[in-house]
């Protein structure tokens, strides 16, 4: 048995690695050394070798070999570990040619694919949004993203991560960045189905270096997402669906959804468009722009861009895939994600030449699209036309409550902050009665204390007097013609109402959208205490918790 040391041993270093046996079993690894990110010279590869086990083979005698010492040093440069193991030079040349007829690298990734498609499944049974593998300095960590929460799931040796992403990128992705690069940041997807679970339409993966190895996250895309053309089981209120079929309806104009990376808004643009065309019994050309393609939408023309190098050619590629949905007759064009001002200078030419747009961007909040729009290099003139930018949208996923373990805020109140615990209590007034927070878990749940995720939102029609305010720079005049004159509701009065149905936790949803404060609450609804407010808040829920006790004993 191998007992050297695990840890990366610099090249000068006195040599202290083992004396490798007659017999090496080279069909259990690959050769890292004769290609790819760890590839050595011609002159290093007669005296080294390095295994995907993490065994960096030495001929004897040639220790303080310069072409020996300069590959060591390269691999303490990568971060990669290693365990000298000094061996015959003919050992050497056996695992290249082991190497060069493809066994050990062929069984290595057909196995590690086996283990892939199984992590895959066992995510899809715990419902993961994510999967992230965590290669470290002498370990690997796997956690899946389920609810909003990271959860570790299992740990292995290193060399099992290094396989595993080698696999997962090289061997198995459809569209990706050339080849798989430890060093690089890189993107890729798996679109196989053959390589997928029953349950997954695509992965969408992102890889980057780390100062202890490497990190690969998995975003994984459930091929359910077009069982329901219906916005509002998403956690849309009925008056974002309307809405929303107003945008539907408008035949130009650019439609933009915003929120953080996690926050559904594929899954939005996916329902929105595959009833656009259900709608229209299919007499509408929709063709999509996207980077990869995320969801499938059934009747739609789904382009992607595929190959791009570097981010400076993705982003010409975008653009120019944008370009070219203009000249194929599309009634309406769904470009992924604005990340750029060549992809935003684009979207709006499409949107001012008579195309229906829908899109993304990454900003705050459903007013602040406009202001992500200029800082991308957009005139403020164009932006700021209801002709031109006809829907805003900011969305935001927050976990729901168990129906069967979630506990009365009322009843369980010592068990939030009592600060939280005022800010509910003002924005709720009497509903204070409805709201819930997370039990401790129970069966139905599996002891997580929730059941899935909803949307909170805010949808904004902006008309011409909202974007007269925002081109004269008048942001809070905006705000106020939007919530009393065309009856808007913020992100966070959403979430409110939602905690007010006992929907969502306040604590979750104060993670989500920010505190729960009196500006966003509906007036009617309100409560207001005096200045020194604890004493009076106490007492008043206090007095609501002997009302709840007095029903239940009636």
């Amino acid at each position: 048995m191998n007992t050297a040391a695990t840890k990366t041993i610099p090249g000068p270093a006195v040599p202290d690695g083992q004396a490798e046996q007659d017999t090496i079993d080279f069909a259990a690894v690959s050769v890292l050394s004769r290609n790819g990110d760890y590839s050595a010279s011609a002159e290093e590869r007669k005296f080294i070798c390095l295994l995907s086990d993490g065994r960096l083979l030495i001929a004897d005698g040639q220790v303080m070999n310069p072409h020996v010492l300069s590959y060591c040093a390269r691999l303490e440069r990568m971060n990669r570990p290693y365990r000298r193991i000094f061996c015959k030079i003919d050992k050497i040349n056996q695992a290249y040619q082991a190497g060069t007829a493809g066994g050990g690298a062929r069984l290595d990734h057909s196995s590690m694919q086996v283990t892939a498609k199984e992590l895959l499944t066992r995510a899809c049974k715990e419902r993961a949004s994510d999967i992230h593998i965590r290669v470290k300095k002498l370990s690997t960590e796997i956690y899946f993203r389920v609810h909003n929460d990271l959860v570790r799931v299992s740990g292995h040796p290193r060399d099992f991560g290094e396989r595993l992403l080698a696999t997962m990128y090289g061997a198995m992705t459809t569209v990706s960045d050339n080849a798989y690069k430890p060093s690089e940041r890189q993107d890729a997807s798996i679109g196989d189905r053959d390589k997928l679970p029953e349950k997954l339409y695509g992965v969408r993966i992102a890889t980057a270096p780390t100062s202890e190895g490497n990190v690969m996250v998995l975003r994984l895309l459930y091929n359910d997402a077009g069982d329901d053309i219906d916005v509002r089981p998403l956690g849309f209120s009925e008056e974002h669906a309307t809405m929303l079929q107003l945008f539907k309806e408008q035949p130009i104009g650019m439609n933009i959804i915003s929120g953080p990376t996690g926050s559904g808004k594929s899954t939005t643009l996916q329902r929105v468009l595959t009833g656009e065309i259900l709608e229209s019994k299919g007499k509408i050309h929709v063709i999509t722009v996207e980077d990869p393609v995320e969801y499938p939408i059934e009747g739609a023309v789904q382009t992607m861009v595929t190959n791009a190098g570097t981010e400076e050619e993705r982003s010409r590629l975008f653009s120019a895939a944008i370009t070219n949905a203009m000249r194929l007759d599309p009634d309406t064009i769904m470009i992924g994600e604005i990340r750029d001002r060549a992809s935003a200078q684009t979207a709006l030419r499409a949107s001012m030449t008579g195309h229906q747009v829908w899109t993304t961007v990454h900003a705050n909040n459903a007013m602040a699209i406009v202001d992500r729009l200029v800082d991308l290099g957009l005139p403020l003139p164009m932006v700021a036309d209801h002709g031109v930018v006809t829907g805003l949208v900011s969305q935001r996923l927050v976990k729901v409550l168990c129906p069967h373990c979630k506990k009365k805020l009322i009843e369980h109140r010592h068990e939030i902050s009592e600060a939280l615990l005022m800010r509910v209590a003002r924005v709720l007034g009497a509903d204070i009665v409805n709201a819930c927070i997370a039990g401790d878990g129970c069966a139905k749940c599996r002891q997580q204390g929730t059941v899935g995720r909803t949307v909170v939102a805010e949808v904004i029609a902006p008309d011409a007097q909202f974007f007269e305010y925002i081109r004269a720079g008048e942001k809070l005049q905006a705000r106020e013609y939007w919530l009393n004159e065309l009856g808007g509701k913020t992100l966070v009065q959403h979430a409110i109402d939602k905690v007010a149905a006992g929907i969502i936790d306040p604590q979750m949803a104060e993670k989500a959208v920010g505190r729960l404060t009196m500006a966003d609450a509906p007036g009617s609804r309100c409560l207001t205490f005096p200045q020194a407010g604890a004493a009076a808040l106490q007492q008043a829920t206090d007095g609501m918790a002997h009302i709840v006790e007095a029903m239940h004993a009636n």
